[in-house]
């Protein structure tokens, strides 16, 4: 089959720069990553087989010039050291391992963190993809009805009033569905003096087709990861001094549900809620987690009107439009919105897949992983081993 996955940035901006933070502060950390399908699929005959070959194919994708002036000009918060690293990086099958049983897949990494960071969202891309593919429904990917339904979409959240990115690279349809969705959110957003803004898309590749702004700051692993190696207590403490210590105060949107609002709550000190430019809610209830973000800048005699809140759980046209209308007066709401930009197709169902990182430590000359979980917001959504989860939500005290 055709190879999926052919351009380096072809991937999330979030996973660069924490690839750099990682780097930074934590330069030996070791990982593990295990893949995570929440509907159970039964996968075609062959398929690990297609998706290790596809896997393989990564060794001969590196990055170009082109892309790294793209990200110079556009990401200037990274260092330039980290281009020279990502000039002489290698991916390598060796970190990964591949297999069906019963029909279900099963895909786990290994390795050092600043190496293995970088397969997560290509990936779940090429399994996305891939799925389709072996499935037989490409034939049922419209691209012209997809371009046709973003620019319907856009146009009701700019005019609306929402500042709005793409975040769909993970579970999109096709490279061609994120394309299509992004060049049709772009057309919107120049064909009229909107209320609202498109701010750009996470994907880095796509962002230089269509000289646009790459977006994105960090993921749970970040925050999983540290938890794992030093205690899910004073994880997002660590996680913010990590960050703050690579970007100076930019990319200052932090994601903070990795373990819970509560222990995040007692670890958001008020140099932390001044430097940071804004939270992500990412689980739970959008207004209830709102109205805890905007109680806790409160205590702080912190007007959160002056604060960004990223929306990214979950989101539709609908849903985003209604935050955006209990949230304007609020604080600064912004969304970041996925599948229902890059998969939203007749007769295709979206996959639910996750890659999430289980184990870490903090050197590999530890003989032994950490474990780690994310706590999700969402009742029934924690990701971990049920031992794990129970042990940190104790440590936590929930």
């Amino acid at each position: 089959m055709r190879q999926i996955i052919n351009h380096f940035t072809d991937d999330d901006l979030y996973k660069f720069s924490m690839c750099c933070a990682v780097i930074d502060n934590y330069p030996r950390a070791q990982v593990r990553y295990q893949f995570v399908d929440r509907n159970d699929t039964v996968y075609p005959d062959g398929f690990a087989d297609e998706l290790r070959r596809q896997i393989e194919a990564l060794e001969g994708v590196v990055i170009t010039d082109e892309e790294i002036g793209f990200m110079k000009r556009r990401c200037t918060f990274m260092p330039h050291w980290f281009f020279q690293y990502l000039r002489g990086y290698r991916f390598s099958r060796e970190w990964v391992k591949v297999w069906q049983e019963e029909g279900r897949l099963h895909v786990e990494f290994e390795g050092s963190w600043s190496d293995t960071i970088l397969l997560e969202v290509k990936v779940l891309a090429m399994i996305s993809e891939l799925f389709y593919m072996m499935t037989g429904q490409t034939e049922l990917l419209n691209y012209e009805r997809l371009y046709q339904k973003t620019r319907e979409k856009a146009d009701r959240l700019l005019a609306a009033g929402c500042v709005f990115s793409d975040f769909g690279t993970r579970r999109r349809a096709s490279f061609e569905a994120e394309d299509t969705a992004v060049r049709a959110l772009k057309d919107s957003a120049l064909s009229h003096d909107w209320a609202g803004k498109f701010v750009g898309t996470s994907n880095v590749y796509i962002a230089m087709l269509h000289d646009l702004q790459p977006v994105g700051t960090m993921a749970h692993e970040f925050i999983c990861a540290i938890g794992g190696m030093f205690g899910p207590q004073m994880a997002n403490h660590l996680a913010m001094n990590a960050w703050r210590n690579t970007f100076r105060g930019a990319l200052g949107t932090y994601l903070y549900d990795s373990f819970g609002w509560d222990i995040f709550a007692l670890n958001f000190s008020e140099d932390f809620a001044n430097l940071f430019k804004g939270l992500r809610i990412d689980s739970g209830n959008d207004y209830e987690q709102l109205q805890k973000i905007v109680a806790k800048y409160r205590s702080f005699g912190i007007d959160s009107r002056s604060k960004q809140v990223v929306f990214s759980n979950a989101l539709d046209t609908d849903r985003a439009i209604e935050i955006q209308q209990y949230a304007r007066n609020l604080c600064l709401p912004s969304f970041g919105i996925g599948t229902h930009f890059t998969n939203d197709f007749e007769g295709i169902e979206p996959m639910n897949i996750v890659i999430k990182l289980v184990g870490a430590k903090i050197t590999e000359r530890w003989p032994y992983y950490n474990d780690t979980c994310k706590l999700s917001e969402d009742p029934g959504k924690h990701t971990g081993k049920p031992e794990v989860i129970k042990r940190f939500k104790e440590a936590l005290h929930i």
